[in-house]
């Protein structure tokens, strides 16, 4: 199968695309770097680049993280989104493997499954956030097979999570490092995936029947849990164990992945936060 890698130079699509070729696929990337330059709110440029290269498949693991600009990375899921699904259907293209997350359910007391309703909230900057989400998820349903991975907080190299990364940055009290996550020891659910096993989920999901699937590890935790985890492994000092939980951070559940044959190779982030990997 010929895959369109849209985000290839990206932390997922970095361990994505020698996955794809190891699999048999032949792979052609696409980002904003690289030796295909293309960005991806040019819709015209995006709509050429899909032309020429003439895809299978599309899977798009395409972000805008790097400034921790949170605006910027919802009008990439939003604009972006359409460009890239709009630019496979003129080029008849049929099936769509897309990047979300799995923290846009709506809140509750126990990890979500995909049967869970996107979060209602009015509230900014979550509104948006969310809305971007089910933007994106609406637009690659318009192709005829669309699969949706709901990641969990990535982790390993290229990430947020990883050692020298953002994080590591802010818990060390950087007042230059710029992170747009939660770094509270309290009780707000999380769940978490490397980023080797996000993108072996999206080698598997070119054969998966269309729908949703959180693609996270098997221990969602507050945050007085695994905070301390991720500091001894960064070597950063994290904040006093506090109280208090956001409804929606409530974690994610990975059944229906597994059932597929789908299980990620770090199991839990007690010890994928030492294990990050090069």
């Amino acid at each position: 199968m010929r895959v369109l890698v849209a985000g290839a130079t990206g932390a997922v699509g970095r361990q994505l695309s020698p996955r794809l070729e190891a699999a048999g696929h032949e792979v052609v990337g696409l980002s904003r770097r690289g030796p295909r330059p293309v960005d991806v709110l040019d819709a015209e440029a995006v709509r050429r680049a899909v032309s020429s290269i003439a895809p299978d498949a599309v899977v798009h693991q395409l972000t805008d993280l790097g400034g921790a600009d949170g605006a910027a990375n919802d009008r990439l899921r939003v604009d972006g989104t359409r460009n890239l699904v709009d630019a496979a259907r003129a080029a008849g293209v049929r099936r769509i493997v897309a990047q979300s997350i799995s923290w846009a359910y709506a809140p509750g007391d126990g990890p979500a499954d995909e049967s869970v309703p996107f979060d209602p909230t009015e509230e900014a900057p979550r509104a948006r956030i969310v809305a971007g989400v089910r933007a994106l998820e609406s637009a690659v349903a318009e192709l005829p097979e669309s699969v949706v991975l709901r990641y969990g907080i990535l982790y390993g190299p290229g990430t947020w999570y990883a050692p020298g990364g953002a994080v590591a940055a802010a818990l060390a009290g950087d007042p230059a490092a710029r992170f747009l996550g939660s770094t509270a020891a309290d009780d707000s659910v999380s769940s978490f995936v490397h980023v080797a096993d996000a993108a072996e989920a999206a080698v598997r999901a070119l054969e998966w029947p269309s729908g949703a699937y959180n693609v996270v590890d098997d221990e969602p935790a507050p945050g007085h849990a695994w905070l301390p985890v991720l500091g001894a492994a960064l070597g950063v000092p994290v904040p006093e164990r506090s109280g208090g939980r956001a409804g929606w951070a409530r974690g994610a559940l990975n059944a229906r992945a597994r059932a597929l044959g789908w299980a990620p190779a770090r199991t839990s982030w007690r010890t994928g936060f030492a294990d990050q990997g090069a």
